[in-house]
Parts: structure tokens; sequence; C-alpha cells
């Protein structure tokens, strides 16, 4: 029986149970140091990549570099981040891969429908073959580019999503794998540090120029500046610190409690001074009656909009905070942006709000001054009237006696009549006096009980916060004591008319008021401002010229040489 060759090599014992040599394969083996080379090479791209998000404060260019570096580190061909705002929805959706001529093209950016919606839904990775058979897929607009695969993955900044990261279309036609997904996610928790990083650094920042906005109104006050230009300031710096507008200052008025836009500055600010709203279901109203900031996404489709409803206003986003010192609220202050603006967020509110609170403490203390400041006029006052009462009548008085006396002893009637008529002056003038001294005393009267000059320099007071400087006022005659209550109340109407039209229309940088009460009783006033329109005069003149009217007196309006207008409104003084 023939045998095998191996049958018949002999066995070395040695050798027994060895196993056969395996050579190697070098394909397979480079291709794994490949692999590793890749994977160190993007992990040092993700190092430089958190540096490079990390070394920035301003959050606007922390937001691009965390895109750019999500594009470069998945090798995708189009990526986004997307800001979460108000009502899960996206606020800001910045792109890296579509140029700005698509971009019109593509029209308005996303607000959070489809698959980008069904990230802010459920926030954890997600990562698809193909975006378009999802069930939550939305479809894409015209001229968008097309896009399969996808990655996204949320950012998360103190434990809340702030927005998310997403990227479409890796290049080659390749798929997005695991590693894609990992790398991605860690940039995710770098870029949630370097956001919130950023955030704080323009708090701080926009805290500080609050403060010296703060600080400026101070000095202002401080100078002797008039509460007028002291909101202005507040109205300019606050827009401009809030990136708003539309600015206005709301004042409660003593007598209705209704709230009257005393300044106003930016988008509609003719239109806006001098309106008014109701304390109760008006934004400026809310803010002033709980003490607390009311806010608004739109303020054109919301009710409590009010004054905002003109064709030239900012209607967008706004927010009203109340202007409060202590426990007392005396007005708030609203802003508003443009429909195409982001909402004022947490933080543009908390600034707002104790920016106000701290203006309103200063006007708080102005008005302090201010009162300081009237009292020892109203004793100087009665120290004027005790004065004229005790001295200058006294003397008129024996004056007026002599005169009397030496009259009878006068043969010449012509001479005696001359006598007697400087009698009666004296005593005319006596009356005129006393009149004086009756005004200057009940100044210092409660408001339900003052004169009628007590009201005209209420009047003219409250007129000089909106016109921004004090008119000048003279008044001559026996106001408090000769016109009557009809006549008083009308002519205060009149007054505040005039004044108002003056604030909204004209322009002025001066303004007088005269009051004469002799035969007539006769209300000037005149400004420097821009002159009458054409026109026949309506509305606020139509009511005044019908008052007048009404009185048995007239109205007439004149445009003086140097220029401006010039109103006089005349009644005859009536005894009831």
């Amino acid at each position: 029986m023939p045998h095998s060759t191996d049958a018949q090599r002999p066995v070395d014992p040695h050798r027994q149970g060895e196993l056969p040599l395996v050579r190697p394969d070098l394909d397979e083996l480079q291709s794994r140091l490949a692999a590793a080379r890749a994977t160190h090479d993007r992990m040092h791209s993700l190092l430089d990549a958190v540096l490079n998000i990390g070394g920035d404060l301003d959050l606007e260019q922390v937001l691009r570099h965390i895109v750019e570096a999500a594009v470069v580190l998945a090798d995708a061909e189009y990526g986004a981040l997307g800001v979460i705002g108000e009502g899960q929805r996206l606020s800001r959706f910045l792109t890296v891969g579509i140029g700005e001529e698509l971009a019109k093209k593509i029209g308005p950016l996303p607000s959070g429908h489809g698959i980008l919606g069904e990230l802010i839904r459920h926030p954890k990775p997600l990562r698809l073959t193909d975006l378009t058979t999802h069930p939550s897929s939305y479809g894409f607009p015209e001229h968008h580019p097309p896009m399969r695969a996808f990655l996204g993955v949320p950012i998360r900044v103190r434990g809340e999503v702030f927005g998310n990261l997403y990227l479409t279309e890796k290049r080659g036609g390749a798929r997005f794998d695991a590693e894609d997904q990992a790398m991605l996610s860690m940039l995710a928790v770098a870029a949630g540090v370097a956001i919130d990083n950023a955030r704080l650094y323009d708090e701080s920042r926009r805290r500080e120029r609050w403060l010296e906005a703060l600080g400026e109104i101070t000095r202002t006050l401080l100078s002797g500046a008039g509460t007028g230009e002291v909101l202005d300031l507040i109205v300019r710096r606050s827009g401009e610190l809030a990136d708003a507008e539309s600015v206005a200052v709301f004042l409660p008025d003593t007598a209705t409690g209704e709230l009257t836009a005393a300044v106003a500055q930016g988008v509609g600010a003719d239109q806006l001074v001098g309106s008014v709203v109701p304390r109760d279901g008006s934004l400026a109203g809310l803010a002033a009656c709980t003490g607390e900031p009311a806010v608004t996404t739109d303020l054109a489709a919301d009710p409590r909009a009010y004054a905002a409803r003109t064709d030239n206003s900012a209607t967008g986003p706004a927010v009203a905070v109340p202007l409060r010192s202590d426990a007392h609220t005396r007005g708030s202050l609203r802003l508003c942006r443009t429909v195409d603006r982001e909402p004022f967020s947490d933080s543009d509110v908390r600034l707002i709000s104790g920016f106000a609170e701290q203006a309103a403490l200063a006007l708080e203390l102005d008005r302090g001054r201010r009162e300081s400041e009237q009292a020892d006029a109203l004793r100087e006052r009665d120290r004027i009237g005790q004065d004229l009462h005790d001295l200058a009548i006294q003397r008129l008085f024996a004056t007026g006696m002599t005169l009397q006396s030496v009259g009878r002893l006068i043969d010449r009637p012509a001479a005696a009549a001359r006598v007697a008529r400087a009698v009666d002056d004296l005593d005319e003038t006596i009356k005129i006096i006393r009149s004086t001294i009756f005004g200057l005393r009940t100044s210092a009267d409660p408001r339900e009980a003052a004169g009628l000059r007590r009201r005209i320099l209420d009047v003219v007071g409250a007129a000089g916060e909106t016109l921004g400087f004090s008119p000048a006022l003279r008044m001559e005659g026996p106001v408090d004591t000769d016109v009557p209550p009809t006549t008083a109340e009308h002519l205060l109407a009149v007054l505040t008319e005039a004044l108002s039209n003056v604030a909204r229309h004209a322009h002025a940088r001066r303004v007088d008021v005269a009051l004469t009460v002799a035969d007539e009783t006769v209300l000037g006033v005149t400004d420097d401002g821009v002159g009458l329109a054409s026109g026949t005069p309506g509305g606020g003149l139509a009511n005044i010229r019908s008052r007048a009217e009404l009185l048995g007196g007239s109205l007439h309006l004149k445009a003086p040489e140097e220029g401006g207008t010039c109103l006089v409104w005349r009644v005859p003084l009536l005894r009831e």
C-alpha cells in the first residue's frame, strides 16, 4: 500500500502544537493607520475650534465661529445655528454655505417648522440619511438647494436649550456617521460655555452703559435743568441703549387718572406726544398700575397698544416699565421696535427696568427740590403780601385821605376835580393791590380750594414739562375776584388747549402767556414757532373759538412779524 511522502517524513518533536505563521495584510494596516491619523487630525481640529470660539467675547462672532467650525469638523456643505426664542420658534438663524444672492432668492429665514422644529421639540441629536423621508419634513422653498443627509445637535447653556446646530450634505455624497455626531456633540458642549461667557460679558458691558446714562441724568438734574429736559434725556438715552425705534414717557393726570405721553422720540413721535391712554387696558397703564414690566412681541396686534396705532409708528416688539420710586409709581416708560426686529429679551427688560427705576428716583429728588423752592417762593409771597398790606396800602390810604381833605379847601373847580380824580385813582390802586395780595395768598391753598391764579399756574407748569421749558406768564387785574366761575372754567380749558397745540405743532422755543382782567377778560398766548398752517383752523382752534362765542367773545389769530403765532381770546367780564 503506497504511502504519502508526508507520512514518511519524520516529525520534529519540538514543532508539535505550533500554529502556522499568518502574514499581516499591509493594506488593512495602512487603512487603520490612516483612520487613526484622521481621528487625531479631527480631534486636533476640534481642539482648535474650541479654543477659537472660547477666545472671543462678542456674541455674534461666537455664534458665527461655532457654525463655521461645525461645517469644517463634519466636512459638510451647509451649516446653520438656530437660536430659540419666544413660543419655541427660531428668533435668529445663522447660515454657512448659502451666499447672499441665493439667500435673497430663498426668502425669509425659517422660524422652526419641519425638521428644524423636530429638534426644537425633542432636543437630542438627530442623524438622518434622507431628511425628505422623515415624517416631520416640511419641504423646501423655491430656489433652496437640495438637501438629504442631515445631522443636528442641541446647544445647552446652563442646562437650558439655547439653540441647535444643523448640518446637511456631507461632502462627496457620504453619510454623517457616529463619529461626526460625537464631534458635533462635543463642539456643542464647548459652544454652550462660550455662548454663556459672551452673554455675561455683553450684559456687563450693557449694564455699564446704562449706568453711564444714569450718571448723565443725575448730573443734568444737579445742574438745575428742568423736568422736561431731563425727560427728553431719559427718552433719548434709553432708546439708544435698548436699540428701540420709538420711546415715550407716560405721566398720570391727577384729575382724570389717565396717562399722557409727556415726551416722545423716534418713529411717530409727533403723533405720540400728547396722546392719552387709559390706566386700565393699555400697555403703559399696566406697567404703571402693577409696578411690573409689560411686554408684547407684536404691538400692532396687541389690544393694549392704544396710542401706538398710527400709520408711521413702531408697532413691533414693545415693553413698558414703571417709573417707580419706593412704593409710588409716577408713570411708565414705553419702548417699541419695528415689526422686523427681534423681541426684547429678559436681559433687555431687566436693564430697562433698573434704568427706569433709577431715573424715577432722580425725578422724585428733582420734584422734592422744586417743591422746596416753591415753598420758599410761597413764603416770599406771604412776606410781600404782608408788606404790601402793612406799608403800601396804609400809605396810599393815608395819602388819599389827605388829598380828600385838601380838596375841600380848593376854590378852583378844575383843580378840585383833578384832586378828586387822583383820590379815585388811589382807591382803584388799593383795590388792585388787595386783589394781588389775595392772589399771592391763595396760591398756597390746596388745589381743591385754589383760586384762578393758582390754577393758571398749574396749567402753565404742566405745559412746561411737555414743552421742555417754562412759558413766561403775566397776570394783571383782579383775576381771582372778578372772573366768574363759568368764564374761569372756559379760560382754563382754552389755555390748556392753546399750550397743547404749541407743544404738538409749533416747535417753539419760547411761549408768552398774558391774562388781563379789566372791563373784559383777555387771554393771549404767543409763541415763536413755525406759525399758522394754511387753511381753516380746525380741531382745537375751532373749540377755542366756540368757547369764546358761547360767552359773547371772540378769537383772533395773528402772525407777528418776527414769526410764530399770537392767539388772543377775548370775552366780556360778565357778573354772575
